[in-house]
């Protein structure tokens, strides 16, 4: 019997849908370098505000604020807005879990055997 290469280590096909869709929503968010500089920043200076980092980017206000709604959107960020301002802070344990689901997912994927 041949196994799949990368096969995942879920339960359920849905759950591997949901697990897949995640993963692939977080790193097209990370796809763009000014989207983790931003990211670097916040996590830097543990929350901030889109002036903020507007003052130390090269970057337009309006596209630092698309930015942050695209990593907010995958999940990378929190959001917590007291009007009319918003404060962004990392999501610490989706990372976390990526970091994990990253490393499972590439042990599962280059095992000597499959290649």
């Amino acid at each position: 019997m041949v196994m799949a290469c990368c096969s995942p280590n879920v339960n359920t096909e849905g759950e591997e849908q949901t697990n897949s869709e995640s993963m692939a929503a977080v790193f097209a968010a990370l796809a763009n370098p000014a989207r983790i500089d931003i990211l670097r920043h916040i996590a830097k200076h543990r929350y901030c505000g889109c002036k903020d980092i507007t003052e130390v980017l090269p970057l337009a206000q309006s596209t630092i604020s698309q930015h942050l709604k695209v990593l907010a959107g995958a999940g990378l960020i929190d959001v917590e807005t007291v009007h009319p301002r918003s404060r962004y802070e990392i999501n610490e344990q989706l990372l976390n879990d990526l970091s994990v689901t990253t490393s499972d997912f590439l042990k599962s994927c280059c095992k000597s055997e499959c290649c």
